[in-house]
């Protein structure tokens, strides 16, 4: 049932939302949709994928090592499935490095990879938040709020991964440590103690010089991925604008952008799996804002059966072809 609770939750929400904004004119409005605009949001959805995929592609090629374009969107489509059932999405990660794994990579370096991912992701987030508050000249202190909390766990992480590859000294004493308390709080012996240690002190260094790997290459290939990753947003960020349009409202794609910005920030509060609930009602509180209210119940059911749902059908299906050639 657990499994089952982030589309539980998302459905209900969906419903609630729709219950309070709907009026004649909402049926007005779906009963004269154009589906060609709806099919766009998909697509763009879809470039969302594939954009994601190629920044993997290209983010493993940085270590040397080669992966398909087909597999590395296999690898992503499975991921967002595990992300979309866990909380804060966290459940991708660790797929996808397993999948890396899978292809010849060590987890060091195959975690660096998808570390390289999230750093990514949050440098657009940071960076693009005020440019899009001041450009639409949206004023949502909840917004700005999460964006200097946001702003400041980035800051955190990004000190420790520095330490962690410019000092893994310094991880090498918190391995001892581990070692201390295998031996004496698991009961587990020293020799097996020492394999398990040693272990994580290699996975650490070749995580440290895959790290370095990525962070040395050149200003085009780095200047490559960053935009590969405004891309990768901005297609995603315009599935509401697409929606809007398909029920013959106004686009409003910087008031849209800079919600879909502070939607995902909010997303990243470790609550519900894959963020049902609180997505829902960040959509509804935001867009309110700016989109006629008959409109906004349908707006929110339409965009998350194309960025959730989906994800959900077609991450499953690609997660149970993987298993099913493997095992």
């Amino acid at each position: 049932m657990k499994k089952f609770a982030g589309i539980l939750i998302s459905i209900a929400s969906i419903i609630v939302i729709f219950k309070l904004t709907e009026t004649n004119l909402t049926w007005s409005a779906i009963s004269q949709a154009k589906p060609e605009m709806l099919l766009i949001a998909f697509i763009l959805h879809a470039l969302f994928w594939l954009f994601w995929a190629f920044r993997l592609k290209l983010l493993f090629s940085f270590l040397k090592q080669k992966i398909s374009l087909g597999y590395a969107l296999e690898t992503s489509l499975a991921s967002m499935f595990l992300a979309a059932i866990t909380p804060s999405s966290a459940g991708g990660e660790p797929l996808r490095v397993k999948m890396l794994v899978d292809k010849g990579a060590s987890i060091g370096s195959a975690s660096a990879v998808i570390l390289a991912e999230r750093l990514l992701d949050a440098v657009f987030f940071i960076s693009a938040l005020p440019i899009f508050v001041f450009l639409s000249g949206f004023s949502a202190k909840l917004g700005l709020k999460v964006g200097i909390v946001f702003f400041v766990a980035l800051v955190i992480f990004i000190v420790f991964l520095y330490i962690g590859v410019k000092k893994p000294e310094k991880a090498d004493v918190l391995v001892e440590k581990l070692y201390l308390v295998l031996k004496k709080f698991f009961k587990v012996k020293a020799e097996k103690a020492e394999k398990i240690c040693n272990y994580i002190t290699n996975e650490l260094r070749l995580f440290s010089d895959a790290a370095r790997k990525l962070a040395n290459n050149s200003f085009n290939q780095i200047t490559t991925v960053i935009l590969l990753t405004a891309a990768i947003w901005i297609f995603e960020f315009l599935v509401p604008s697409a929606v809007l349009m398909a029920f013959r409202q106004n686009p409003f794609f910087l008031f849209s952008i800079t919600s879909q910005l502070i939607i995902v920030l909010l997303s990243l509060i470790p609550i519900t799996p894959g963020s049902s609930g609180i997505a829902e009602a960040g959509m509804l509180y935001l867009y309110s804002g700016f989109v006629t209210a008959y409109a906004v119940g349908v707006l929110v059911g339409a965009w998350r059966g194309i960025t959730y749902f989906s994800n959900l059908i077609v991450g499953f299906i690609i997660t149970a072809k993987v298993l099913k050639t493997k095992y």
